[in-house]
């Protein structure tokens, strides 16, 4: 009989990457994105524990939507007082790096490690990142 390998907490050790959004298709980006801050690519996955690692996306106003859906697809924000929508353009001209944001949330775990993990995702509209001090790894998207 074998047991199963469960990573301890103070065995894991995340990494930092860097993921060049430019031209990249949004829902590719955020399942691939998703998939890293999980920690699923790792042999030592396990599903109760933090063991992704630190995603860095940069350039997340020059993301892509394929078809109409940049003229289409709605985001709704309810302030309490009245739903507010936006479409895609809107947001991402105001606020670019929500839109990744929101697209990676929604795919992971709903819970407190969802939560969790979703700290681990920074996300900028521009080239620049205050994180050169980590030394983060560019990683291309497959």
């Amino acid at each position: 009989m074998t047991n199963t390998y469960m990573a301890k907490k103070d065995e894991i050790k995340p990494e930092w990457f860097v993921v060049d959004a430019e031209d990249v298709v949004l829902g590719r980006l955020a399942s691939f994105v998703a998939s890293r801050i999980r920690g699923k690519h790792k042999p030592e996955f396990t599903p109760n524990q933090l063991c992704g690692d630190t995603i860095v996306v940069i350039n997340a106003e020059k993301v892509k939507l394929t078809g109409n859906k940049a003229d289409t697809k709605a985001y709704h924000n309810h302030t309490g007082y009245q739903l507010k929508t936006r479409t895609f353009k809107q947001v991402i001209s105001t606020y670019p790096s929500r839109v990744v944001e929101k697209a990676v949330k929604g795919m992971l775990p709903k819970n407190v490690l969802g939560r969790r993990m979703l700290g681990r995702l920074k996300v900028y509209g521009g080239a620049d990142h205050p994180h050169t001090a980590q030394s983060p790894q560019k990683l291309e998207i497959s």
